[in-house]
């Protein structure tokens, strides 16, 4: 299972919100290449970089954090937030981003997601699956859906879709565990006979303890997100670079 370590960006700053709810911003650091770094260091070759100014302004904001990481360290970068045309995609991947995700997108533009599905395949396009009470939330989690997460999932896995990030809202920033039930059914409900054709879960959201991660190696996740349970040292990057070894 990947450990992927989150930097979301407000104004070109490391921070972490609490349930997405942007007045619960905290700055961790300044410099996200200095986090980035650290995380390197540590072994890590996974980056989930979020930028929440974009997903509030609904287009891409904070390109130049994510080259500037991209371009001084070697970390394989997915990147979110505010991604809603097709220039918003290539400035991204021009940027440096190995993967982008899709979430607001996928719910509000379905054609414009499938082309991108299509143009840069499964492989680079990742499918953002944020819920609260099992209904997907867009545009920063600022507004909710009717959809329910798994018949989401499954319709887009028609369209070729491999990888998807699922954040239970209601876990994001508590530190009180993930919603591993959800994850487990999602893995069930998504596997379709060969590993292939089966979605690859990454995790998102609640992680605050370092079993936590063997609970959702063992359900199947192909990667965990973790943010404020480094940041607030609940897990230490020591503790992440011994599960890598391990693993």
């Amino acid at each position: 299972m990947r450990i992927i370590p989150a930097i979301d960006i407000i104004d070109g700053k490391c921070v972490r919100l609490t349930k997405g709810d942007y007045n619960t911003s905290k700055v961790y650091n300044e410099n996200p290449l200095e986090v980035a770094k650290q995380f390197e260091d540590a072994g890590i070759q996974y980056l989930h970089v979020v930028d929440l100014d974009g997903a509030k302004a609904s287009h891409i904001v904070n390109y130049k954090v994510l080259e500037t990481i991209a371009g001084k360290t070697n970390l394989k970068i997915d990147f979110g937030g505010g991604l809603k045309s097709d220039n918003d995609v290539i400035t991204a991947f021009n940027s440096g981003a190995r993967q982008i995700t899709g979430g607001s997108i996928a719910v509000k533009d379905r054609d414009l997601f499938e082309c991108w599905i299509q143009k840069y395949g499964s492989q680079k396009i990742i499918l953002g699956a944020d819920c609260k009470d099992q209904k997907i939330a867009t545009n920063g989690w600022l507004e909710s859906s009717n959809l329910e997460v798994i018949p989401f999932i499954k319709n887009y896995q028609k369209q070729g879709i491999k990888y998807v990030i699922c954040t239970d809202i209601s876990k994001d920033g508590m530190l009180q565990g993930p919603s591993t039930e959800l994850y487990k059914n999602i893995i069930q409900q998504c596997t379709n006979g060969s590993a292939d054709q089966s979605v690859k879960l990454i995790a998102s959201g609640g992680i605050s303890h370092i079993d936590e991660l063997n609970e959702l190696k063992e359900i199947g996740c192909e990667g965990t997100i973790i943010g404020k349970a480094i940041y607030e040292n609940r897990i230490t990057l020591k503790q992440l670079e011994r599960f890598i070894i391990s693993n």
